[in-house]
């Protein structure tokens, strides 16, 4: 079912798609889907109501060696990455709109596997899904090399070729639109793919790949294995075939990539890692209310399982109470958990039992340490058998608390007041991330002045979380150190060749 039709479905109709779902959970390795060569399993668990979706099988490091050799047969051989630059868009464009004819089932994975709701998935993921893969698409033959000026005896090119295998580790908060960042780059740029997607949410990168397939993608040159990061994720990172492992998680995981590159083949490694994203609130921001939404939107969305959610909000001391109260008023309507198959449902649960104990103890960390609880905390009403966690808001928040300084990926906003400009610029920097930020302010040379000094990759003016494939998106410092999304990221997954003819001998 295509993604127009999926919207007008009913509560009643998710559920009744939900009932009939037979995922595919076993690995996809050179074009079949297989089970693990040891018969590894585990459960995958619907976070809404704790009940076990599926058993899906579990790669372990034969799974892994079988899948990097599956993808290095098929490089080697040329059937994609030889591949005339029409023939492959053709293929991307193919698969694109498979994606979107399957849009019901995708989305419903998602929403079954990580409790995103079924109207964020369809309004939120999907289309971003479908841009992307039609962006790199477009991307195919716009790659080119240089024929630079040299002596008239000698010519001088410089060829972009693909890297070889890619090691895609993709993270659960957005299951299908972070693999798709990552592959449908690595595959517009004539790679081979090795996809593990987070053990918390594996069943849509499985259909992903399936549609590959039907798309004409020749076998090989997408694969899929299932399982812990700390086995088969690790397998992927340590693999000599492997030539660039893209990840995206934590920074403690981050860091071990690192590690892992050096201790096998000195693989590239691109990161996108954690965030404490800060928003800054002028005195003069020139629409308080829909700043107040947007700061709302920044940190509640997606369950706030967000990379670069807007988790502090910076507010000028002039406007603080005003802001507060206005965005205690928004919220109290905004967000409404309940069943992510309901449309009317704009909060889910978070992505396991974990994850609610977590952030729950973030919350209570918070309290213990001084900062005034002004709403949420808890649990709601009536959904204690899911992972559900209320929006929350605290307010007397120093920079230098818990709830200020680590990254809890959940639905828990800190309020920070400040005197200055000055002061607003060290709040905002002093952390270890960088991953974006969010500026309020009618004033041109203000906005300027933070743009330059705020340490983060991706800035927004008078807006949060806005963008178009074009816009590079990733951090600064311990947020990571690649760029997804435009072009420059279907650039990461190639490699330069410099070749020096002489087409004449010197005389003498």
């Amino acid at each position: 079912m295509n993604l127009g039709a999926a919207r007008s479905l009913s509560r009643e109709d998710w559920r009744a798609l939900a009932a009939r779902l037979r995922p595919e959970t076993r690995m996809l390795i050179d074009g079949h889907f297989l089970d693990s060569m040891t018969g590894g399993v585990f459960e995958t668990i619907n976070p809404a109501d704790g009940s076990v979706l599926a058993t899906v099988s579990s790669a372990a490091g034969v799974d892994v060696d079988r899948a990097v050799a599956s993808a290095r047969r098929a490089f080697r051989s040329g059937c994609w990455s030889r591949l005339p630059p029409r023939r492959r868009m053709e293929i991307l464009y193919r698969w694109r709109e498979l994606i979107e004819a399957h849009a019901a089932e995708l989305a419903l994975l998602d929403t079954l596997d990580m409790g995103k709701p079924i109207a964020d998935a369809l309004n939120v993921d999907l289309p971003a899904v479908i841009d992307t893969i039609g962006f790199m698409a477009e991307c195919v033959d716009k790659v080119d090399g240089a024929v630079t000026s040299t002596a008239p005896d000698v010519m001088h090119f410089v060829l972009r070729e693909p890297l070889g295998v890619v090691a895609a580790i993709s993270p659960w908060n957005y299951p299908l639109l972070m693999a798709t960042w990552k592959v449908a780059p690595a595959l517009a740029a004539g790679n081979t793919v090795v996809l593990k997607p987070a053990e918390q949410s594996p069943l849509s990168a499985l259909q992903l790949a399936r549609l590959f397939l039907e798309a004409g993608g020749p076998p090989g040159v997408f694969n899929v294995v299932n399982g812990p990061g700390e086995i088969a994720g690790k397998a992927l990172a340590l693999h000599p075939e492997v030539a660039k492992v893209s990840f995206t998680g934590s920074t403690a995981v981050g860091k071990l990539m690192l590690q892992y590159a050096g201790l096998s083949n000195m693989k590239r490694v691109a990161l996108e890692c954690g965030g404490k994203s800060p928003q800054i609130f002028l005195a003069d921001t020139p629409d308080l209310d829909r700043a107040v939404a947007a700061a709302c939107n920044g940190i509640f969305a997606n369950m706030g399982e967000v990379c670069n959610a807007g988790s502090r909000l910076l507010v000028e001391r002039r406007i603080h109470e005003e802001f507060v109260e206005r965005f205690i008023a928004v919220s109290a309507n905004a967000y409404r958990a309940g069943d992510p198959l309901d449309p009317a449902t704009s909060m889910g649960p978070l992505v396991d039992r974990g994850a609610q104990r977590r952030v729950l103890g973030y919350i209570d960390t918070g309290r213990r340490e001084g900062a005034r609880l002004r709403f949420g905390g808890d649990v709601p009403s009536g959904l204690g058998c899911g992972a559900y966690v209320n929006p929350t808001l605290f307010t007397g928040v120093d920079n230098g608390m818990t709830i200020a300084r680590e990254e809890i990926f959940g639905p828990v906003a800190c309020v920070i007041p400040f005197e200055d400009l000055d002061a607003a610029i060290d709040i905002a920097n002093d952390t270890i991330y960088g991953l974006a930020a969010g500026i309020w302010t009618r004033d041109l040379a203000t906005a300027h002045r933070l743009i330059r000094e705020i340490e983060a990759g991706v800035l927004w003016v008078n807006c949060f979380d806005e963008g178009d494939m074009t816009q590079p998106f990733g951090g600064y410092k311990q947020s990571g150190n690649a760029r997804d999304k435009c072009f420059d990221s279907l650039l990461s997954y190639t490699q330069t060749k410099s070749a020096w003819l002489r087409i004449t001998q010197p005389s003498g």
